[in-house]
């Protein structure tokens, strides 16, 4: 019997909204795509070179500086443009409003380009905030980067200020909540009197996980109790369980920093806190998760036909896995192997990439078709679909194996050397995988250039559809 294969469906809603704000979103996305390509190629060469350390052997061009530039330019030029983007529709849309201002929004966008581009620089450059993962940015930079937060964050709030519906959507409560833990978070990790001595490792734990935790995780997480109800045409599986993850989310990830530096000189009683703490985040996990999974049972023809979903169903899962993962890595044991190794790195990617990547192209892919009326290719969003996976299994299966390995030659206490060569066969395999989810990036801002606002003398065409 042969396998029946049901074809990708074009868009069959599309949204009216002004051009002037549609174009606002698109701009937000052209700017966050083209900054996934740059710190995209930045992390290749940074992979690059554990493997042939001369490669391009230029100061700028370091693996130090260009491990900087990779990590702070995904974070802060590809990943928070492009959710803002998609909360800049989100929150209005649910208030039953229109977005406060227009001008604040665009203001924050440049801004942040600002920062991103000079941060680049200087980071190259050498000029950075030392070994303070995720804040390496020079601390003169913080200003207009925290202002492009604020102007965002008061833009969303006032928005939601001035709703036509009585309640605030859990969406909502996720993506204005994420504003003022990054606000605050921004805060403790700039501010100069608390980074001295253990203080500053304290802090730093805090600030590295809480940026992830509290900034990227609920933000996408909310802007998934939209798009997903929204795309399957069904409600949400069970709201109760949105608010428990929420509260619990706030419970106990603000205190799961120090599980970072478990056998240093910390106090051993935060160490325990931040371990208890860290078991304890799969009470928001696996309820957020759940929700997910819970509401597209029934809908699997839905998905399949759909080229967006199956993004945000990757991202859902992965949600689930690297956040079990990183709770079972907080115990002590598994801290002695995995710690300080190429494992954490994978799991780092797990996190980021598969799953805070993937919901949000998902969003973008379901969103943006529906207002500008221009649709990707659809051959072409498979592709980006296939090799952004495969190239994120490939890299983290091999990073995982590769650092259990380097991390059982440590507690062997075999001489460290040993730990590096045989690490040469899972290197090139990184590399490989990156280089497919490079190529998935390129043919993503390929589908975005497709998906363009249409011109006004195209605006009553029917929709167009790249298919070939």
């Amino acid at each position: 019997m042969s396998a029946t294969f049901l074809p990708k469906v074009r868009v069959q809603e599309f949204i009216e909204e002004d051009p002037a704000f549609i174009r606002l979103l698109y701009q937000y996305l052209a700017s966050a795509a083209i900054w996934l390509l740059v710190g995209t190629a930045a992390g290749i060469l940074a992979s690059i070179k554990f493997s042939y350390p001369d490669f391009l052997a230029v100061e700028w061009l370091s693996f130090g500086r260009l491990r900087m530039a990779h990590t702070n330019t995904v974070f802060w030029g590809w990943t928070t443009p492009a959710m803002v983007a998609l909360a800049l529709y989100v929150v209005p849309r649910t208030s039953r409003a229109r977005l406060y201002s227009f001008k604040l929004a665009r203001l924050s966008l440049w801004l942040t380009n600002f920062v991103v581009a000079a941060g680049l620089v200087t980071i190259l450059a050498g000029i950075n905030n030392g070994t303070q993962e995720y804040r390496e940015y020079y601390w003169p930079l913080a200003v207009p980067f925290a202002t492009a937060v604020l102007l965002n964050a008061y833009n969303l709030y006032m928005t939601v200020a001035r709703r036509h519906v009585e309640e605030i959507y859990i969406s909502n409560w996720y993506v204005i909540s994420a504003f003022f833990w990054v606000a605050t978070l921004y805060s403790v990790g700039y501010l100069p009197w608390w980074q001295q001595r253990l203080g500053q490792a304290i802090i730093q734990g805090y600030y590295m996980h809480n940026g992830v935790g509290m900034w990227f995780t609920p933000f996408v997480v909310g802007l998934m109790y939209y798009f997903l109800p929204k795309f399957l045409n069904r409600p949400i599986y069970s709201y109760a369980l949105g608010v428990l993850a929420f509260w619990t989310q706030l419970v106990f990830y603000t205190l799961i920093g120090t599980h970072h530096y478990v056998f240093s000189p910390i106090a051993w009683w935060l160490q325990t806190v931040a371990i208890v703490f860290s078991i304890g985040m799969m009470v928001p996990v696996w309820a957020g998760t759940g929700n997910f999974l819970l509401t597209m049972k029934g809908k699997w023809d839905t998905i399949r036909r759909s080229y967006s979903i199956p993004f945000i169903v990757v991202g859902v899962i992965m949600y689930g896995l690297a956040s079990t993962q990183g709770s079972l890595e907080s115990l002590r044991t598994a801290n002695l192997y995995w710690h300080f190794t190429h494992f954490t790195v994978g799991h780092s990617h797990l996190a980021m990439y598969g799953f805070v990547a993937f919901l949000i192209w998902g969003g973008i892919y379901g969103l943006l078709p529906r207002l500008t009326r221009r649709e990707p290719h659809i051959m072409l969003v498979g592709v980006h679909f296939w090799f952004s996976l495969i190239g994120l299994l490939i890299y983290v299966v091999s990073l995982s194996i590769g650092g259990t390995e380097q991390g059982m030659a440590w507690v062997d206490k075999k001489p460290f050397i040993d730990s590096v060569t045989v690490q040469a066969s899972y290197w090139l395999a990184r590399s490989f995988g990156g280089g497919l989810m490079a190529l998935g990036h390129v043919i993503f801002a390929f589908n975005l250039y497709l998906m363009r606002q249409r011109r006004p003398a195209e605006a009553r065409e029917p929709l167009a559809v790249a298919t070939s």
